[in-house]
């Protein structure tokens, strides 16, 4: 009976049942990942080295390479006759590449991109690529954009999959460009909704006959529907994808910028539109991350500038602020460049590379396994924002990350997807979210009576009135409205505490007018534009009977209306008086949400904070129970339109809650101890410098 007792016993924990530490049973689940995706030119096939390419990636300290496969063209002696062939490509150099990588323990994912066919294979097919309303297709010189819904994507694409798989033990495939495409990327040039007879044929199958839209108008309730054929088509293509790579192989990871039927989420930083965003990696990683918990998020740092400009890389300063995001946020390390390592144009990044990945390295058991502790969540307008939400959504997380505020961000479309997270925040900022779908209007007013604040900015929910009215006190009378010229007039001192100095605050950009007798509150009495000059005549503002906030007081929470631009003004021109207004409605609505994090660092230090668990080969990497860790960030060298060398800070104290007696306090690069100071609940210490990038382990 012992015997078989002690049997059962090691069956058990053999099984899992009763073991507390376990090796995850997909390789990427680590999250341990250091990336270097080669572009490889069609040129390049001839040339490249594997034993070099290895080489650099094995000094570089990388441990998964993506590189070519097929789709636009194969890098492989395909058999398929609608798959072009690149004409400079050696026959082994894939195989050589993925055998030599598996020698050295990297993991090889290789790239496809099906949004375009060769013109050979154009001429055969028209049928099968885009076409606009004006009868125009997208040309890259010799390279025709396909139409998604055409037998390429739907059918051809599974077999270039299926044939590399069968071809090559590779550990992962990545999709580049996945989805239906309006523009030529590489010239900038717009082109309009597909028109392709196969998506003709399918929307209407998919709308009870609805005439497929040339237009795309948010307005129109047919191009809603598109939007929602959209979606489902890709995610059915998606799902098909899954299903085949998974019966060849589950260990065969998944990566796009997608999030249905994939294994690692991909995103992008890159060099932008001015202002530049320096809280590129942090924004991207946090909303991944947050939105879709269940996946592996990894932030491609890319290299070139534009797509004009693919010679040229980012600022390795810009660089190094990426990848320490990266990882203070939870990704691993991931950069794209063009082109092999070797004789590459732009080599100033290296030693970037080479450092940050070396550190990763070394100490990757504190990267990778990490829960937030914040209490404030930042509803994104999307995975990729952009326009005036994208503005605002910006302007917002400059305020919360200067004033040392933790916050994560969660994609408005996936709030009830991670409902129960939602449930932990005490409070929810929506910057300018004009929709959410009805389930999560719900949900926030769920949250609202449970004792959730909430606070939103210019245009949220301005098409549901109820919500607005029920949730904020507030109505509607303009919401598009010039504010150019106007001022703010600060009138409680008990609650506007910054502005004691100051009795008016100029506006420009949209100022709503909105009817806030609803509320319990209102703030910010908005003066008229009066006469701006000349000097001698200036003057003239007056009340208009509206207000820039409204405060709405519920038994267990307070929610604040803002219906101004108040982050797209803070983004573009940095008055710091216009971050403020947030920042007293923040104290107003959750007084201790300071308590967190408190120190006297710069602005330009950026402070994430993460419980952690160690994240080693065959330990449990669900729990993160060892402790504390604070990642420090150091911004000093960002100008606005340049980066420089970050400048060191010195002597700087850091006050951080705890829910427990720490039993060290140490740097992580150098595992030298630091003193400190643990009392009721909050721990003490003082840092003799921040270099560019700093990490402070706090141990249960």
């Amino acid at each position: 009976m012992r015997i078989l007792s002690l049997f059962l016993l090691l069956t058990f924990l053999s099984n899992g049942i009763f073991a507390q530490e376990s090796e995850p049973k997909f390789w990427w689940k680590r999250n341990n990942l250091r990336v270097i995706q080669t572009n490889l030119p069609d040129y390049e096939a001839a040339t490249l080295n594997p034993d070099s390419l290895v080489k650099d990636l094995v000094d570089f300290s990388a441990n998964m390479l993506i590189i070519n496969a097929g789709g636009i063209m194969a890098f492989y002696d395909t058999k398929l006759d609608f798959h072009y062939k690149n004409p400079w490509m050696k026959n082994n150099m894939l195989k050589e590449v993925v055998d030599k990588c598996h020698q050295k323990n990297i993991k090889v994912i290789v790239r496809f991109d099906f949004s375009r066919v060769h013109e050979s294979i154009f001429k055969k097919h028209p049928d099968w690529c885009y076409i606009s309303a004006k009868n125009e297709r997208i040309i890259n010189t010799d390279m025709y954009v396909v139409s998604i819904n055409a037998p390429y994507v739907q059918d051809k694409a599974f077999k270039i999959i299926e044939e590399v798989i069968n071809f090559f033990p590779i550990d992962g495939i990545f999709l580049n460009m996945p989805g239906y495409q309006v523009n030529n990327p590489y010239e900038g040039k717009y082109h309009g909704i597909d028109q392709n007879e196969y998506d003709k044929k399918r929307f209407a199958e998919y709308s009870n006959g609805k005439t497929l839209p040339t237009v795309e108008d948010k307005a129109d309730p047919v191009f809603q529907e598109y939007l929602a054929f959209k979606k489902s088509t890709i995610e059915d293509w998606s799902e098909k994808l899954h299903n085949l790579v998974k019966s060849k192989n589950e260990q065969i990871a998944i990566c796009t910028y997608l999030d249905k039927h994939v294994d690692i989420i991909r995103h992008e930083s890159q060099t932008s539109n001015l202002p530049y965003w320096p809280y590129s990696a942090s924004d991207n990683v946090s909303n991944a991350r947050n939105s879709f918990p269940k996946h592996i998020i990894s932030n491609a740092s890319i290299q070139q500038i534009s797509f004009q400009s693919r010679y040229n890389a980012a600022e390795p300063e810009e660089v190094s602020i990426r990848l320490y995001e990266n990882i203070a946020n939870g990704s691993g390390l991931d950069m794209s460049m063009m082109g092999d390592m070797r004789g590459y144009e732009d080599k100033r990044n290296y030693p970037v590379f080479k450092k940050i990945y070396a550190f990763h390295k070394k100490h990757e058991a504190y990267f990778g396994n990490y829960k937030s502790v914040a209490k404030i969540a930042l509803v994104a307008p999307g995975s990729w924002p952009n326009g005036d939400p994208m503005q605002e959504y910006r302007g917002i997380q400059l305020m919360l990350k200067e004033a040392h505020l933790p916050f994560d961000i969660i994609e408005d479309a996936q709030l009830t997807n991670v409902a129960d997270k939602v449930k932990q925040y005490q409070l929810i900022i929506l910057p300018e979210i004009t929709y959410l779908k009805p389930e999560a209007i719900v949900l926030l007013k769920e949250l609202s009576k449970a004792g959730t604040n909430i606070i939103a900015t210019n245009r949220s929910l301005f098409d549901s009135p109820e919500t607005l009215q029920e949730l904020f006190g507030a109505k509607i009378i303009n919401k598009d409205h010039d504010g150019t010229g106007f001022y703010l007039q600060p009138n409680d001192a008990k609650i506007l505490k910054h502005f004691k100095l100051q009795k008016m605050l100029f506006w420009k950009f949209n100022l709503g007018l909105y009817d806030l007798s609803g509320t319990d509150k209102k703030l910010f009495p908005i003066l008229s534009k009066g006469r701006p000059g000349p000097p001698e005549i200036i003057g003239g503002h007056e009340p208009i009977n509206y207000y820039a906030m409204g405060i709405k007081e519920f038994p267990q929470s307070k929610n604040v209306i803002l219906p101004i631009n108040i982050g797209k003004l803070y983004y573009l021109h940095g008055y710091e008086e216009h971050k403020n207004i947030l920042l007293d409605a923040i104290d107003y609505v959750m007084p201790k949400a300071k308590e967190l994090v408190q120190t006297n660092a710069p602005e330009r230090i950026e402070v994430i904070l993460q419980a952690y668990g160690k994240n080693v080969a065959n330990k449990n990497i669900g729990s993160t129970d060892n402790g504390l860790i604070v990642h420090l960030i150091n911004l000093t060298g960002f100008s606005g339109n340049s980066y420089f060398d970050a400048l060191p800070v010195y002597g700087r104290n850091f006050t951080i809650k705890t829910s427990f007696k720490p039993s060290k306090v140490y740097d992580l690069a150098t595992k030298s101890p630091i003193k400190y100071v643990w009392k009721d609940g909050f721990i003490h210490f003082q840092l003799a410098k921040i270099g560019e990038y700093e990490g402070i382990v706090i141990d249960k």
